[in-house]
C-alpha cells in the first residue's frame, strides 16, 4: 500500500511544481496526496500551517500517513525559520492528527532546486546561466529574481515554474542541493529534516 503525503507549502509555484518533482518517488511506492497552499497569497505562519493540516486531514475519510510542511527561509538561519513550526504547532495538532509532521526548508525559495540540474535548465532557458555558481544551488541568493531576469521576454508565473519543473531530473537535483535532498528524504523516509 502506498505511504500517501501530503505537502504544505507557501504559494502557487510550489503547488503546481512539487507534484512533478516527486514522481519519481512513485517507484517508491509513495503517492503525493496534495500540496495544501495558504488561500488568497497569505503568509504560511503556524496559525495558517494548522489550518491547512486541518483542513487536508478532514477533505476525505482516510487521514494521510504524513504531512510534510515546506518553509521557505530567505537565507535565515533554519533553525530560528522552524522553531515555531515544531514546537507551536505540534502542540497545537495534539492528537487531532496521528499522521507524522516533519518539516524541511528551501534555503532561498524553490527556484533554487532549479540551478541544481543546470544542464537541464540551460537546456530549458536556450542560455547560460550567469554568473551563479550552480555547484551550489542552495546559496544562490535569490534565485527567483535570478531566473525572473534569465528569462528576458517571458513573465516568470507558477505555469512556467511548472514547465521548468518537468525539464528537470529530481534525482540530479538532490545530488546537487541539500536542502531538496531533505525535502525528500522528508517526503520518503520520514526522517526530520535539519536541511542544508
Amino acid at each position: 500500500m502506498a505511504k500517501r503525503v501530503v505537502v504544505i507549502a507557501s504559494g502557487e509555484t510550489e503547488k503546481r511544481a512539487i507534484p512533478i518533482l516527486m514522481l519519481h518517488l512513485q517507484k517508491q511506492n509513495i503517492q503525493l496526496d496534495n500540496v495544501y497552499i495558504p488561500p488568497g497569497n497569505r503568509a504560511l505562519n503556524v496559525n495558517m500551517a494548522e489550518r491547512l493540516i486541518k483542513a487536508a486531514r478532514y477533505s476525505t475519510p482516510e487521514q494521510p500517513d504524513k504531512f510534510v510542511i515546506l518553509i521557505d527561509i530567505d537565507g535565515s538561519d533554519p533553525e530560528e525559520k522552524l522553531m515555531p513550526f515544531r514546537s507551536n504547532l505540534l502542540k497545537r495538532l495534539g492528537s487531532t492528527i496521528e499522521a507524522s509532521v516533519l518539516f524541511a526548508y528551501a534555503q532561498w525559495h524553490l527556484e533554487a532546486w532549479y540551478f541544481a540540474d543546470a544542464p537541464n535548465l540551460r537546456k530549458f532557458l536556450g542560455r547560460e546561466l550567469g554568473h551563479v555558481d550552480t555547484s551550489k544551488p542552495d546559496e544562490i541568493q535569490n534565485p527567483k529574481l535570478h531566473l525572473k531576469n534569465l528569462l528576458v521576454d517571458r513573465v516568470y508565473t507558477a505555469g512556467v515554474s511548472l514547465e521548468i519543473a518537468r525539464s528537470l531530473d529530481a534525482p540530479t537535483m538532490a545530488e546537487r542541493s541539500p536542502s531538496f535532498r531533505a525535502f525528500l528524504d522528508a517526503v520518503s523516509n520520514g526522517n526530520v529534516v535539519t536541511g542544508a
